[in-house]
Formats: structure tokens, sequence, C-alpha cells
């Protein structure tokens, strides 16, 4: 056979693997990541997997903190890219609204609260947040102990929504009913 009618092979990298991992977890959560079926799910054999990784864990570590640096990356870093306090606040709430992968990921590690490489990643990623959001309550005008209030209130509303709707199931709103109440969100947290 020559080398030209080959098959050729598919080459995956690390960031596939931590990719394809981050799916599983939204879809099925942590406890369902598993490199043989990963490796299926990729149409790749496990031989591939051990190339990039030395263990399952390692895997879910890395995806872990794929997650946590996207959020900083590209959210965050865009978001502070706005001059104007008053502006950077409202394009916040509407382009995480929109962000519906990091969302699932974030439901299924809440689930996840009792495995031990999730507890500190869950940990840093809100800490980060809140502290984030209390910066930009205050650059919008708060005082700081109101601005961490407000903080803390934006940040449990969204973990609350994330539960009640990826979580517990809630029936689904209508695209124009999530955006009325992103549009609600943005008038009651940021301060006028």
């Amino acid at each position: 056979m020559n080398a030209s009618s080959k098959p050729e092979r598919t080459r995956l990298s690390a960031e596939n693997w931590e990719d394809a991992a981050l799916d599983v977890i939204a879809e099925q959560g942590v406890g369902a990541l598993a490199v043989e079926a990963l490796a299926r799910r990729l149409g790749v054999t496990k031989g591939s997997f051990y190339w990039h990784f030395r263990t399952r864990e390692a895997l879910l570590q890395a995806a872990l903190e794929r997650w946590e640096h996207y959020g900083e990356r590209e959210v965050i870093a865009q978001i502070e890219a706005i001059a104007d306090p008053r502006e950077r606040l409202p394009e916040l709430f509407r382009r995480v609204a929109h962000e519906l992968q990091p969302h699932r990921v974030y439901a299924a590690l809440l689930k996840a609260l009792d495995h031990p490489l999730v507890v500190p990643v869950m940990a840093r990623v809100s800490q980060r947040r809140t502290e984030f959001l209390a910066t930009a309550f205050r650059e919008a005008g708060l005082p700081p102990a109101q601005a961490l209030n407000r903080a803390r209130l934006t940040y449990a509303a969204y973990v609350g929504f994330l539960q009640l709707n990826f979580t517990l199931g809630l029936p689904r709103i209508s695209h124009e009913d999530f955006d009325a109440y992103v549009e609600h969100m943005i008038a009651t947290l940021i301060p006028a």
C-alpha cells in the first residue's frame, strides 16, 4: 500500500482533549469523564490521550484550568477595555448572558463540589469574579462596602439562575424572555 492511499491520521492537541473533556462535563458532569469514552468520541485511540496526559485527573485539571482562564482571557479582558465603567457593567451582563457553554460547565461543576480538583478552581473563579464585579461597581460610583455587597448579590443571582435552569431543569424561557430578564438585572443591579 503506498503512502498516498493511507488515511490521514488525526493529530489531536492537548487543547482538543481539554475542549472535549469540557463538552462531556457540560453534558454529563465530571463523573462521566472517562478516557476510553472520550477517545471513542474523538475517534482516536487511548494512546493519543497518553501522549498529552498521564491520567484522567491530569486531563480534568487541565480542562478546568482552560475553562477558568477562558473567562479571564475572553470575557474580562474585553470588558476591562471599555473605558466608561457605566458602559462596562451592562456590556458584561449582556456578554456573559449569552455564553452558553461556559454556563453549562459551571452548572456541572456546581454539582461536583465534592471533587478535590473542582473545589479550588471554583473557589478561585468565584473569588476573582466577585472581586472584578466589586471593582466595577466601585468604578461605577458605589462606595466600597456597597460595591462588594452588590457584587455578591450579582454573583449570587448568576449562580442561582444557573442552578434553576441547568440543575433543576426548570422550563426553558424564550430568547425574548431571557433578554428581558438580563435587561431587568441590568436595571436592578447597576447604579443609575
